[in-house]
């Protein structure tokens, strides 16, 4: 603990505000361990019941993880730890971001001409019809049909779709390892999680049925370019999950596709097995991460539900945004510049995976930014990176059980890049399995 920050409450709810004040600011750090219940309570002169309760309430809203003797600990990421921007040191390849290449973006100014900036009134807004009628046509060919909707992004649809079916202190069941920033927007709205492992071809029937009957309502996967591993769902492996969505009736399905229209593998959907579902596409990926725009669809009364509440919230999705997704959608050069760089993800990422495949590291990656590297020890793994000139991400803060592992995001790394790049991954790895 920091000398310079006391905790300090005489009830549950006070230590709890107080410890988060310190997140706030900056005063207790991230991984900084809490003191032992009993050393704070007698420190506050309080029982150490109530120190366990005010711990209960942090872990519950996602401020602080338990690790066994480890003791009790500020997570990485929260809703109350100050977030700054990533900083690689000079002369260290970047493969941590995990974000499109800039590059393989579309020109958005040159569709502002085809863009509709007419101001429109309160009473009118909402989703534009002519954008829903698009998306309808697109979803039907990927064989995805229900009621249609619009959200700012996708987090936005799922913390919209999660509220209109649970409560917090509802369990979730996610994928391990899974996105870190869907997983601390659960922890951080009350929400219990739970994981769920997956392989190369998705999530395991048997964990997913394990978590359902030990009481998970809803379930988040993601369809293809799974991050942070690259995993896509397979035919059969979405088979075998809409049959275990089916044996347990009542559960909320959440299907992220945010990689579709960059992806070349088919989508086997799953959600609309369950008879509460939501499948949810992003712009932000093929057009870029300032359109912030996902088209949802939905069983009807999840769509009526999740649109109702933003009506009387902020309204609805700019108008503005809207119709740069429609533009994008309906220019050729658009979509011969998306399908492009479709390929070039797709290439990139398979060089890598086949470089690391010649040093016997096998990865799952076969769609999206990423792929996961089992290691022995990651901390030393990222180091020797480091030092050998490429900055990867921990997979610490991908997985609820610590499966060491590492993420390399491949979106800006050529193919030419790839054997150098495996030959320093295959010094700093160690021996280590795919997690399963």
């Amino acid at each position: 603990m920091s000398v310079q920050y006391q905790i300090t409450g005489a009830a549950a709810n006070e230590i709890a505000a107080s410890v988060e004040s310190g997140v706030r600011a900056g005063h207790l750090a991230p991984g900084r361990t809490l003191p032992p219940v009993r050393k704070l309570a007698a420190d506050l002169g309080v029982a150490p019941g109530t120190v366990a309760a005010a711990y209960r309430r942090l872990r519950e809203r996602g401020v602080v993880e338990t690790g066994g003797r480890a003791g009790t600990f500020i997570r990485q990421r929260s809703a109350f730890t100050p977030t700054g921007t990533l900083t690689v040191p000079s002369g260290v390849r970047d493969l941590v971001s995990g974000e499109p290449d800039p590059d393989l973006l579309p020109d958005l100014d040159a569709l502002k001409p085809l863009v509709s900036t007419t101001h429109g009134n309160y009473r009118d807004g909402g989703p534009c019809p002519d954008l829903l009628d698009l998306a309808r046509d697109r979803f039907a060919e990927d064989g995805v049909h229900g009621d249609l909707t619009v959200t700012s992004g996708a987090l936005d649809a799922f913390e919209r779709g999660l509220a209109a079916r649970l409560e917090p202190g509802d369990t979730v069941a996610v994928e391990e390892p899974t996105w870190s920033n869907g997983r601390d927007l659960l922890l951080s709205a009350g929400y219990q999680v739970t994981p769920v492992a997956i392989d190369g071809d998705g999530p395991l029937p048997s964990e997913l049925d394990a978590a359902l009957a030990s009481g998970a309502r809803a379930f988040i996967l993601t369809s293809r370019g799974q991050n942070p591993t690259g995993a896509a769902v397979s035919a059969d492996r979405a088979a075998a999950l809409r049959a275990v969505i089916a044996a347990h009736p009542g559960v909320f399905v959440i299907e992220d596709d945010h990689w579709g229209e960059l992806s070349r593998v088919p989508l086997h959907l799953v959600a609309d097995a369950a008879e509460r579902w939501m499948f949810v596409r992003s712009a932000s990926k093929p057009y870029g991460p300032g359109l912030r725009c996902a088209l949802v669809a939905a069983d009807p009364d999840t769509k009526a539900r999740v649109q109702g509440r933003m009506a009387i919230g902020h309204g609805w999705v700019s108008c503005i945004l809207q119709h740069f997704v429609i533009a994008a959608w309906t220019d050729d050069e658009v979509a011969a510049r998306v399908a492009r760089a479709g390929q070039v993800y797709a290439e990139r990422q398979g060089a890598l995976r086949d470089a690391l495949a010649a040093h016997g590291i096998e990865t799952w990656g076969r769609s999206g930014l990423n792929l996961w590297v089992p290691v022995a020890d990651e901390t030393a793994a990222v180091v020797s990176l480091r030092d050998a000139g490429y900055a990867v991400s921990p997979g610490r803060a991908f997985s609820f059980h610590g499966d060491q592992g590492i993420r390399i995001s491949t979106a800006r790394l050529s193919p030419e890049e790839a054997p150098a790049v495996a030959d320093a991954v295959a010094q700093a790895s160690g021996p280590a399995a795919p997690p399963v």
